[in-house]
């Protein structure tokens, strides 16, 4: 047996990580950007994470949600606190896709509707409903089309206010608070605002997919909090668990509980909890949301000065760099000449999402690699 063969692959094998930077099986050793696609939040290898996954190692590592376990109350009060939605309610899974999957089924449990509003340019998870609303056709087989979604353009709000008269049994309406996929799009606060307002008006959930764009990687907890309202449900996975898989949905309190509308066997298990813990933890007491607003708005407004960049966007640690047609090969330079990750968001589009303790240093070594990939 053999991988089925899913995955364009780098040959380079990475043996171990430390912060922000990993070392192959050679001892090259490279800086890491891209966090395994923004799932490394803390740094590779924290100790506070090591040690707390180890001592709940050593107690018990699963059981299943049959019997009382404390450690998703503790999980869910720190969450609460430091994501500022104390009186949300905390559903643990495993994945992204999960986390979305579980929030629509959610949304459609609440108001019996069926009807999805999703945008241009989204990409939600791969599972059933949650690749339905991705704007992929490539990664939707025919079992998973459904007429049930709504693709409108991304920020359009007189289309979204046209949906909502065409369609009396509209659902809930999903959206990035930043598309990541979709090449690092940035949603307009007044278009969140209009979201929330039609949502209100039409008795419809919004889900704010916080997968890749929260858990502090912009400067606040959640993308969508610019905007300055409250989403129905956050959807988050990538940077809760350092690498450690788990997702979870935050559910207003509006929402309310019935055994068995929502299961999982491994979600909220011991050990992801403790992974989850160690990563609000260490962001709480390193200050890492403001590191990331910080250190990330150092590195916009650099490089915004290349004269080569098309367009920067993003907010804090979730950056998308354009560059024309030409500097195509600029990621793969940066990666075999210069020894640094970076991501890849539509062919000329550097994407960045580095642990949020990333410092100014390890930025600036950044700058001037890309420089001298433009040179």
């Amino acid at each position: 047996m053999k991988p089925f063969d899913v995955y364009p692959i780098n040959p380079i094998n990475i043996v171990k990580g430390r912060g922000s930077l990993v070392y192959d099986d050679k001892g090259q050793e490279y800086l890491d950007l891209y966090g395994g696609h923004a799932v490394i939040s803390i740094g590779h290898t924290h100790p506070h994470y090591v040690k707390r996954l180890e001592d709940q190692l050593h107690q018990l590592g699963f059981y299943s949600n049959s019997i009382e376990i404390p450690i998703q109350k503790e999980l869910a009060e720190k969450l609460g606190h430091v994501s500022g939605k104390e009186n949300y309610q905390l559903f643990l899974i495993n994945s992204g896709a999960e986390a979305d999957e579980n929030a629509l089924k959610l949304a459609s449990f609440y108001n019996g509707k069926k009807k999805v509003i999703a945008f241009t340019g989204a990409f939600h998870g791969r599972t059933s409903l949650a690749v339905a609303v991705t704007d992929n056709p490539k990664i939707v087989a025919p079992i998973n089309e459904t007429d049930n979604v709504i693709r409108l353009p991304w920020a359009d709000e007189a289309a979204l206010e046209q949906a909502f008269a065409d369609h009396d049994d509209i659902s809930s309406v999903i959206i990035e608070g930043i598309q990541g996929v979709g090449g690092i799009q940035v949603a307009p606060e007044s278009f969140l605002q209009k979201i929330r307002s039609l949502c209100d008006t039409h008795n419809a959930v919004f889900i704010a997919d916080s997968v890749q764009c929260g858990y502090g990687r912009t400067g606040k907890f959640y993308s969508h909090d610019f905007a300055g309202v409250d989403a129905d449900i956050y959807t988050m996975a990538k940077g809760m668990g350092n690498g450690f898989p788990i997702g979870a949905i935050s559910i207003a309190p509006k929402f309310h509980a019935v055994y068995g509308m929502l299961g999982t066997t491994f979600g909220g298990n011991h050990l992801a909890c403790a992974a989850a813990l160690a990563v609000l933890e260490v962001i709480e007491q390193h200050n890492l949301m403001q590191n990331a607003a910080e250190v990330g708005g150092y590195l916009i407004e650099e490089l915004k000065k290349f004269k080569q960049v098309t367009e920067v966007r993003g907010r804090g640690l979730m950056i998308g760099i354009d560059l024309p047609a030409e500097y195509a090969n600029a990621k793969k330079d940066l990666l075999f000449k210069h020894h640094i990750f970076t991501g890849e968001a539509k062919p000329n589009v550097i994407r960045l999402l580095p642990a949020l303790n990333l410092t100014k240093a390890h930025a600036d070594q950044f700058l001037e690699a890309f420089n001298a990939v433009l040179k």
